[in-house]
């Protein structure tokens, strides 16, 4: 009898840092990471994605959460692919974090995103899942560069990239909401100006899902 995970084996792909877990979203994850999400992410007065999901009801939300999960599961193939991990505490999922790559084998670079309950923000854990998802996109994907990006007034999030060593780019004008525009600052970090933490990963999985990830070598 074969198991989900042999039919599916990125549901295996792990990373462990000091204090979470990361796994590829899994159906029974769903419920937690809409737990954590309508447990609040933000101020509701602002709108930091570009994409206004938080906004939506919270059935809407639950069920745009579980299309959007299997809508990045659906995409995944060599060289273009978007995972998305959640992020768990003591067991407990608290946010995700997502590393994604189109034409990697060209560019050999990733981009990336997540979010944090708000309860469970201020704490570091937006840093740690952050660096393990580039520690893992450096030393095991093989990436050279990743991008990502903030509203300008996230000084949390511009932290988090500042602090491990991103350098700012251009901005883009963003209309998140009807009549509110907003600004969003892009970010690049070179894999020679990453500020690696004084901790390593725990990476399971990986080896079974390379070829779902990159295309061989020649």
């Amino acid at each position: 009898m074969l198991s989900t995970s042999d039919v599916w084996p990125l549901f295996d792909l792990t990373i462990t840092s000091p204090r979470l877990v990361m796994r590829i979203v899994r159906d029974e994850d769903l419920p937690g990471i809409v737990y954590a999400a309508l447990a609040g992410i933000h101020d509701p007065a602002v709108m930091p994605f570009s994409v206004p999901w938080t906004d939506a009801s919270p059935v809407e939300l639950a069920r745009g959460m579980a299309r959007h999960q299997w809508e990045l599961r659906s995409g995944i193939r060599p060289d273009h692919w978007t995972l998305n991990f959640t992020v768990l505490l003591d067991g407990v999922a608290i946010g995700t974090q997502s590393i994604g790559a189109n034409g990697f084998s060209a560019n050999r670079t990733v981009n990336s995103g997540s979010w944090l309950t708000r309860s469970e923000q201020g704490k570091g854990y937006g840093r740690e899942m952050r660096a393990a998802l580039l520690l893992f996109a450096f030393d095991f994907l093989g990436a050279e560069a990743a991008e990502s990006g903030a509203a300008v007034w996230n000084k949390a999030s511009l932290g988090v990239s500042r602090g491990l060593g991103y350098r700012e780019g251009g901005t883009v004008a963003v209309e998140p909401r009807p009549g509110r525009p907003d600004v969003m600052q892009e970010l690049h970090l070179a894999v020679a100006h990453f500020k690696r933490p004084d901790w390593e990963i725990t990476v399971a999985g990986f080896e079974q899902v390379r070829a779902d990830l990159l295309l061989p070598v020649p």
